[in-house]
């Protein structure tokens, strides 16, 4: 079986998988599911939330990356070449 951390192919956006997620827990917060409706969709908000912390992360590392390019402008750097 696939590595379950592996991105799929057509992973949601970030701002789909938060949507769901909400989606999820307001589902589970209502009640009236059954024990298994519960965990089905529990396993699901599992999955929601490791795609938004995933997405998370990547902005952290290209904010931090922006961010040490700011502080030290004199730095020579290879994405930054004219040619």
């Amino acid at each position: 079986m696939a590595d379950d951390k592996a991105p799929s192919d057509k992973a949601p956006s970030y701002e789909q998988a938060r949507e769901e997620l909400t989606e999820v827990v307001r589902r589970l917060e209502t009640g009236g599911l059954t024990l298994e409706q519960s965990i089905e969709l529990w396993e699901r908000g599992e999955k929601l939330a490791a795609i938004c912390e995933e997405w998370l992360q990547g902005a952290r590392v290209k904010l931090a990356a922006a961010m040490a390019r700011r502080a030290d402008p004199g730095a020579a750097r290879d994405d930054d070449a004219p040619f």
